[in-house]
């Protein structure tokens, strides 16, 4: 699988996607990940990608033409072209899931005051926020989507059950896990992990899963993902 960052800050993202779990499944070959400047672009001696937003306001607006050739240069007939954009659709483990079945992600970081509402309504598949909140650009946001959908692919994870058994994967939070030291500081592992008895793991962890989802995040229960 393919995914390419379209920014105005690629030194935001090339650190990040190179190390540890993504870096390594770079090197094995199992994903790619390209990050690039949106300036290149843009036209005119300083290259310029934003421009003041008509109608007057604060700050600067990304230009449609340029995030357009941006988009156009690196599209196939594979993409899924996805905006970073606090206005998108809440992003989920449902949401990576559907994504980790395309062959490749265009994930375009907004910046400054905004971006062009055209790029919005006319240029992109889809837009993602990954929460009620405002970053100073979509760069972190799109290494989130990177990272999440990435995880998901055959043997990027290495053990093929991990994402298989995390929080979300069920639509539940993760049971509570433990390792060594078995008590520390007069505090103990739930001695039904070291039973041996897998029946009795297993149910513990299904009502674990069920018990603190409704403790810390009763919304799961309640309202069920609306993304599938």
């Amino acid at each position: 699988m393919r995914f390419d960052l379209l920014t105005l800050h690629p030194e935001m993202c090339r650190g990040p996607l190179e190390q540890s779990i993504l870096g390594r499944a770079q090197e094995a070959g199992l994903i790619t990940v390209a990050v690039h400047d949106l300036r290149q672009w843009a036209e005119g001696k300083h290259r310029t990608a934003d421009d003041t937003p008509y109608g007057g306001g604060a700050g600067m607006v990304m230009r449609v033409d340029v995030v357009d050739r941006g988009i156009e240069a690196l599209r196939n007939a594979s993409s899924r072209v996805v905006l970073m954009d606090p206005v998108g659709t809440p992003f989920s483990q449902r949401h990576a899931e559907r994504l980790a079945n395309h062959e490749h992600l265009i994930l375009i970081c907004g910046h400054y005051e905004g971006i062009d509402a055209r790029v919005r309504e006319h240029l992109v598949d889809e837009v993602i926020s990954i929460g009620d909140f405002v970053l100073t650009g979509g760069e972190l946001a799109a290494m989130v989507v990177t990272d999440a959908v990435a995880r998901l692919l055959p043997s990027v994870l290495g053990n093929t059950d991990s994402a298989l058994q995390e929080s979300f994967a069920d639509g539940l939070l993760e049971a509570p896990q433990y390792t060594r030291p078995r008590t520390y500081k007069g505090l103990s592992v739930p001695d039904v992990l070291v039973s041996g008895h897998h029946a009795n793991i297993e149910s513990w962890r299904s009502e674990m899963a069920a018990e603190l989802t409704q403790r810390v995040r009763p919304d799961l229960v309640a309202k069920p993902d609306e993304h599938e």
